[in-house]
């Protein structure tokens, strides 16, 4: 079972939003493995290394610079990444459960958050599928770069890319077509909604104590993604 979240980002707009446990560790893996999967062991590594770069800035941490042109794009790469967790982690995890409890703002019945949260899922599907088709066909383009001396920047990052957009499109096709929903109401998301119609100084205390509440680490995040400032 996993906790999804309906948070308001504005007007009558809302958006699906988990924070699952962390992953397990990895397991070894055998050295006799397929492209895809070898593409989706660099998926999962590069976006460790995201998680893990998000985790030091949080804390205040200096990271090193990066000083080769190589270090440079997969620096700022990874701060893409990083970005777009929150948003795509609902997705990506959302293909391994068969069930999900979904809390909504108490202002919305639990009728309308399923419907409101399967046409995202519906959104995200169509969306997800098209970037696949795009970057896969740029991934088997790329292959012509091998030709060329030093690493192949562009198969490797394109590849990135079309295992987030593949795992994206499962996770919403099995939401709509597999998992069963449970609504629950969240008076704090309610909270969330009129918070938002203030200024960036004073949202950003009532979002964190909101976050605190419901433990969502990075619901700050998220919000300040979604919703502009007001200043």
């Amino acid at each position: 079972m996993i906790d999804v979240y309906l948070i308001p980002v504005g007007g009558s707009r809302h958006e699906p939003y988990c924070e699952p446990a962390e992953d397990q560790e990895p397991v070894a893996r055998p050295a006799d493995r397929g492209l895809f999967r070898r593409l989706a062991d660099s998926f999962h590594d590069m976006l460790a290394e995201a998680e893990e770069r998000r985790r030091r800035h949080s804390r205040g941490e200096e990271l090193p610079r990066a000083e080769t042109w190589y270090g440079r794009i997969k620096e700022r790469t990874l701060r893409s990444v990083a970005e777009h967790i929150n948003e795509q982690r609902l997705l990506w995890h959302l293909r391994k459960h068969d069930g999900a409890t979904l809390h909504h703002p108490d202002d919305l019945t639990g009728e309308t958050a399923l419907q409101v949260t399967r046409a995202s899922l519906r959104r995200d599907s169509d969306r997800h599928l098209i970037w696949l088709v795009v970057t896969t066909v740029l991934f088997v383009a790329s292959a012509a770069l091998a030709l060329l001396p030093g690493p192949n920047v562009a198969a490797y990052f394109l590849g990135f890319f079309v295992v987030a957009h593949y795992l994206s499109w499962r996770g919403a096709r099995h939401g709509l077509r597999h998992v069963t929903w449970a609504a629950v109401v969240s008076p704090p998301l309610s909270e969330l909604r009129a918070a938002l119609s203030l200024d960036d100084d004073a949202r950003a205390p009532l979002v964190l104590d909101i976050a605190m509440r419901l433990r969502l680490e990075d619901l700050p995040t998220f919000v300040a993604r979604m919703v502009p400032d007001r200043a």
